[in-house]
């Protein structure tokens, strides 16, 4: 079962006046306090670049060492990037697997029509963009060492959310906590991520901050929403801008990576979540299901 641990009943632990998630940062924190940032102006943790200005970054930074990643089954990898001023991490994938018929999983279970493709890696940033969630890391499609795949600037200082509650470690801003893990949920189940019960796939900082991660086998051409009992808050701003999607907008900015089916079922799930938001309100009001 998907624990969102939205309500974490534990004691925040402190270092220096400053809320630190220790062990699952490893350290982090304090090992930042002990050394000066590698880069001027580089924040100790999250995301060293963001927007249109991460974007350009890799794209066209050059690759000066990758590694494998131990964890996960995709077989991705850590890239270390170079524009000759700044060095920056990236999280490196190629993974292209389509199998008919039915295929049984690691973890268990069975999927039809199987895929796992480093494109819905890009889509789902692009998708981010488009509705405004803010996360999902800057990740761009780009050729290396003779293979594509999706590119996606690393993270510092983080645990995922399956350590966070493991640890028992409880958000300093409740509604801000919130409202960030209502619109995961909402990510998930308008791209149907069918790896969406994996809470290694959401990363925390030390401020609490959320981002999605690994969106590989997501986008399945059914409309379907298998966490809809989940569903019961949404964010104002990513609700408005999904009811404004429509075929050609979409078509537009994630055609490059989805094929039609695919995109049609995202605007069927669109439809069906825009129902269900307005379900939910009907039934508690809309200040109980719209956070502000």
């Amino acid at each position: 079962m998907r624990v969102y641990g939205v309500d974490v009943e534990a004691p925040r632990r402190r270092f220096g006046g400053a809320c630190l998630l220790v062990l699952g940062f490893a350290g982090h924190a304090a090992a930042q306090s002990a050394r000066p940032a590698a880069q001027a102006g580089e924040p100790p943790y999250g995301l060293p670049l963001r927007g249109a200005e991460a974007e350009a970054f890799l794209r066209t930074a050059q690759v000066v060492q990758t590694k494998p990643l131990r964890l996960g089954v995709t077989h991705s990898e850590q890239v270390t990037l170079s524009d000759g001023t700044r060095t920056f991490k990236a999280a490196w994938k190629t993974i292209e697997e389509r199998q008919h018929g039915v295929k049984s999983l690691e973890g268990g279970g069975l999927a039809l029509e199987f895929v796992d493709s480093w494109k819905y890696e890009v889509a789902a940033y692009e998708l981010d963009k488009l509705l405004g969630f803010g996360l999902v890391p800057p990740t761009v499609e780009r050729r290396i060492g003779g293979r594509d795949g999706a590119l996606q600037m690393w993270v510092k200082g983080v645990i995922t959310e399956w350590d966070r509650v493991k640890q028992r470690l409880r958000p300093p801003d409740p509604e801000r906590w919130n409202r960030q893990i209502h619109g995961v949920r909402l990510l998930h189940a308008l791209t149907y991520d069918t790896d969406y019960r994996n809470l290694r796939n959401e990363l925390v900082d030390p401020e609490f901050r959320v981002y999605a991660i690994d969106f590989s086998r997501a986008f399945r051409v059914q409309d379907f929403i298998p966490t809809e009992k989940d569903l019961q808050r949404f964010p104002r701003d990513p609700h408005e801008r999904m009811k404004a999607l429509d075929r050609p907008r979409l078509d537009a900015a994630l055609g490059r990576w989805l094929t039609g089916p695919e995109i049609e079922g995202l605007l069927r799930r669109r439809a069906r979540l825009v129902a269900l938001v307005a379900k939910r309100v009907r039934e508690k009001g809309e200040a109980a299901v719209l956070f502000p």
